[in-house]
């Protein structure tokens, strides 16, 4: 399980919101997903975020999958993914920390998008705590409940949360 924040490339003339409800309507569930086929622009962007990430932030490893390309920080604060399809994205970081540490790796995540947002144009919004990556982050969130999620999100209090009790399987327990 893993928390997730989301990047899109809003169609013209659509909201962010708009933008999702169209790529949702188109998602068949049933249906193999379509290969990665990057424009050479988005290639270029790829690139760009590849060459921005490690100056910024550290030594980073990159796959090319079938579906996306993805890259990985390597080492501290902790590990974070993202994977690139060109007109989407998607950063996920695991629920295994807590305190300070799950601070750290969730502004690991956000400078990420906001790289991501600078060199493809990609709008990225966290829903899990309903704001935008551009201007939000982990010490913005507005009520307690989220902050708890920021720095706790391996403590109890995350079970509290209504937006993960709704994701959390029935499995789940926090790590210790």
């Amino acid at each position: 399980m893993t928390y997730d924040i989301m990047l899109v490339r809003v169609q013209p003339g659509l909201t962010l919101q708009q933008t999702l409800d169209r790529l949702n309507a188109d998602f068949d569930p049933d249906a193999d997903l379509p290969l990665l086929r990057l424009t050479q622009a988005q290639r270029n962007e790829w690139d760009r975020i590849l060459r921005r990430v490690s100056r910024d932030i550290g030594p980073v490893v990159s796959e090319e999958y079938l579906y996306s390309l993805t890259l990985e920080t390597v080492g501290p604060p902790r590990r974070v993914q993202l994977d690139y399809c060109g007109d989407t994205a998607h950063i996920e970081v695991a629920y295994r920390h807590s305190g300070p540490a799950a601070l750290e790796v969730m502004e690991l995540a956000y400078r990420i998008a906001r790289i991501v947002e600078d060199e493809s144009g990609l709008t990225g919004h966290d829903f899990e705590v309903d704001q935008p990556t551009r201007t939000g982050g982990p010490s913005q969130s507005r009520r307690p409940a989220e902050r708890r999620l920021w720095v706790g999100t391996a403590s109890l209090e995350l079970a509290d949360h209504p937006v993960v009790q709704r994701r959390m399987p029935a499995t789940w327990s926090p790590a210790r």
